[in-house]
C-alpha cells in the first residue's frame, strides 16, 4: 500500500494515519466516538504522508464543542509561506447529540477524553476519541501478576502433555 490515503479511494476505506499506544496504557477506554477533524490544506496534505502524532494530545470540551489540544501534525514543505501552526488546537466535528452524552461523564472526577488514532476514512480525516477512566498504579502490578500466572498454568499444561 502506499504511503498515504489517495483522493479516490473507496468511501469505506480507513487508511490509519497514527494510532496513540500510550491511550490505553494510561486509560481504561469505556466507550469510543468518530469525530470528524477541521483542517487546513497543508495539515490534510502532510498528514496524507503520515506526518502526525497524537503523543501527549487530548481532547477537551468548551461551550459545547469538541477541540483537539496538542496534536502534532509535521509542517508540509511546499505550502511555505502559507503553511500551518504545527501544534494548534483543533475543532472536532461531532453531533450534538453525542457530546451531550458524553458531557455528564467528561465532567466526573477522574475521566478523560482521549484520542486513539486519526485516520482518513475516503477523503475524509477522523479522529477516534475514547472515554478513558485513569488506570490506577496498582492495576499495571495486577496485570503482570495475572499474566505470569497464565503463562504458569499453560507451562504446566504443556509439561503434562
Amino acid at each position: 500500500m502506499s504511503s498515504g490515503a489517495r483522493k479516490d479511494d473507496r468511501k469505506g476505506t480507513e487508511v490509519l494515519v497514527c494510532r496513540n499506544p500510550k491511550a490505553t496504557q494510561r486509560y481504561e477506554i469505556e466507550d469510543r466516538m468518530e469525530c470528524g477533524i477541521v483542517l487546513s490544506g497543508s495539515e490534510v496534505k502532510s498528514l496524507r504522508k503520515n506526518g502526525g502524532d497524537l503523543e501527549g494530545s487530548y481532547a477537551r470540551l468548551v461551550n459545547g464543542e469538541l477541540f483537539l489540544m496538542g496534536m502534532y501534525i509535521a509542517p508540509y514543505d511546499p505550502a511555505a509561506v502559507f503553511g500551518h501552526e504545527p501544534r494548534a488546537t483543533r475543532k472536532l466535528l461531532a453531533t450534538k447529540r453525542e457530546i451531550e452524552k458524553w458531557s455528564g461523564k467528561i465532567t466526573m472526577r477522574g475521566y478523560a477524553l482521549v484520542p486513539v488514532r486519526v485516520y482518513f476514512k475516503g477523503s475524509w480525516a477522523k479522529v477516534e476519541l475514547g472515554l478513558g477512566k485513569g488506570r490506577k498504579l496498582g492495576d499495571e502490578r495486577e496485570k503482570i501478576q495475572a499474566k505470569v500466572e497464565r503463562d504458569e498454568a499453560r507451562a504446566a499444561v504443556q509439561r503434562r502433555r
